[in-house]
């Protein structure tokens, strides 16, 4: 059973060194890894001063790497689709090139690329997969895709699809309006089956997690806040945050001390944000990390004595679901009392205060415009109901 790591985060974080660093570190302990990069702008090969191709290639023992190839993936998981929308906006006078290029509907190509995790897990030739996704923003897009796509095919689709067996020969002898065939409808069902089967690969917390990499600075921990409320929603599991090109200690130029301070500050705002998920703290190396002794450094760095394929947290931080018409905000917070318990808004972020502690949440946008109704702390859980808002 193949253990699989997703690394995302911000663009510019160092994403992409981290997740080849953990990489050749798996391998060195004598795990079969293969890591991945699904961003269309590919920067893995750069990292590990390596060519990589749209298949995977041996880098050092035990180590693969791929840089997904955009093109095949479109027309493996799309293609069918894509030729019936450019056909569509043809006949509506489209030219024929542009119509080819619109029908690549946004997110369709890193979607195609995340499908390719099912594969390399299934293939069973690896015991750790890592994944260098693309930035938090579409990655987060696609992760929610196959909730809505499962909704689509169990409601919807049987009834689009008996109604144009039923019609189709009907408007073919009043139209000459591209009609989607049956095999169309085939590949969709097909598509949205292994969105599904990736969801459930995925949400998997003994075979995936997920690790947020994050520079100590404001905007950077608010999408890093967002983002782990949204793997949250949607049921991915993330087993910890690594905070990454923190300046150390033993830097004494002068120029750099305004930084310090700085990353000291949003340090603390990490952990509130954060805790108790494990944060590792990785040092600003002195020099660009390419090349696998870099890399070899850096994953010294990263885990320490620690088992980089390991599970390091078990369990949702907090997770929202809806009951009775109501959303309700779970936090797992044991041995909290109701008296030791004080809530805040501040724009979309609730902030919880537990004695002299606090956690600040980013709120989903479904809730964020809501009130809080009620709020309760019980058997380890404190539960914040959300309703409308006072006229």
């Amino acid at each position: 059973m193949a253990r699989i790591l997703l690394f995302t985060g911000k663009g510019g974080v160092g994403k992409t060194t981290i997740a080849a660093a953990t990489a050749l570190r798996c391998a060195e302990q004598g795990l079969r890894t293969i890591v991945v990069s699904t961003d269309a702008a590919h920067s893995l090969a750069d990292s590990l001063d390596y060519p990589l191709g749209p298949e995977p290639t041996e880098v050092a023992p035990n180590l693969w790497g791929q840089e997904i190839d955009l093109l095949y993936q479109m027309e493996k998981y799309w293609g069918t689709v894509q030729e019936y929308l450019a056909a569509l906006l043809s006949w509506r006078g489209m030219d024929d090139l542009i119509a080819e290029e619109v029908s690549v509907l946004p997110g369709m190509e890193e979607l195609a690329s995340l499908l390719q995790i099912v594969k390399l897990h299934d293939d069973g030739l690896y015991d750790v997969v890592i994944i260098d996704a693309a930035p938090t923003g579409e990655t987060l897009k696609l992760l929610s895709f196959p909730d809505m796509a499962r909704w689509y095919l169990e409601k919807i689709f049987p009834i689009e699809k008996r109604a144009m067996q039923l019609s189709r020969p009907l408007l073919r002898s009043l139209t000459d309006l591209p009609l989607p065939e049956d095999e169309l409808f085939d590949v969709i069902e097909g598509l949205i089956r292994d969105l599904d089967r990736m969801h459930a690969l995925l949400s998997d917390p003994e075979k995936s997690t997920v690790r947020l990499v994050l520079n100590p600075e404001k905007m950077v921990i608010k999408e890093a806040q967002r983002t782990y409320t949204y793997l949250s929603l949607y049921g991915y599991p993330v087993d910890a945050v690594i905070s990454n090109r923190i300046i150390p200690a033993t830097v004494r130029d002068a120029y750099f001390d305004n930084w310090k301070a700085i990353q000291e500050k949003y340090g603390r705002a990490v952990e509130e944000a954060f805790a108790p998920l494990p944060i590792l703290l990785v040092p600003l190396m002195d020099s660009e990390v390419v090349g696998l002794e870099r890399l070899r450094q850096l994953g010294q760095l990263v885990y320490g004595d620690r088992d980089p394929a390991a599970v390091f947290y078990k369990g949702a931080r907090h997770v929202v679901r809806k009951e009775d018409g109501h959303y309700i905000l779970v936090l797992k917070l044991p041995f909290v009392s109701k008296e030791a318990l004080k809530l805040t808004r501040s724009g979309d972020e609730l902030v919880v205060h537990i004695g002299n502690q606090k956690r600040n949440i980013v709120l989903p946008r479904v809730v964020a415009g809501l009130d809080v109704e009620s709020a309760k702390a019980e058997e380890g859980e404190v539960r914040v109901v959300f309703g409308p808002k006072a006229e």
